[in-house]
């Protein structure tokens, strides 16, 4: 396979990864996965990790398994599939943990407006303190209100 079809699957497999992570977040983890979920709804959860975080163990799996079964018996298009999850999980940590609850205080003073409306939407999806009447499921793709009020 060419390069550019390895490039194409790899950004189209993150793509996707927004649709998968809205009908599971929305599905799932205000669904039957609740148990997991609930205490990242809590304001001011007091421990360091949150029963949440095993989310990130659950969704590893895949991207690695398919780490290991696309380079057998070489290197297939299973690898850049994987690649694209591993990709999207990067990025997840990076605006959802990072950027928007604080965990680490690497860029608490942004000024992108991108950036700000991602974080006031995901303000406005906290505001539900249980698994009902959610809103703004999605990570990178929310709804442009909450961009415009920062033009």
């Amino acid at each position: 396979m060419s390069i550019l079809l390895y490039i194409f699957i790899t950004l189209g497999t993150f793509s996707l990864m927004e649709l998968v992570t809205w009908l599971t977040h929305k599905y799932v983890m205000h669904g039957f996965l609740w148990v997991l979920h609930e205490d990242h709804h809590q304001p001011k959860y007091p421990h360091v990790f949150e029963k949440n975080d095993a989310f990130f163990i659950i969704f590893a799996i895949p991207s690695i398994l398919l780490f290991y079964f696309g380079t057998i018996p070489k290197l297939n298009f299973m690898f850049f599939i994987g690649l694209g999850i591993f990709f999207y999980g990067l990025t997840y940590f990076l605006i959802h943990d990072v950027l928007i609850h604080q965990r680490f205080k690497w860029f608490k003073n942004t000024k992108n407006k991108f950036l700000l409306g991602l974080r006031k939407a995901h303000k406005v999806h906290h505001k539900h303190l249980d698994k009902q009447e959610g809103e703004c499921f999605g990570m990178l793709f929310v709804p442009n209100k909450y961009h415009k009020q920062y033009k």
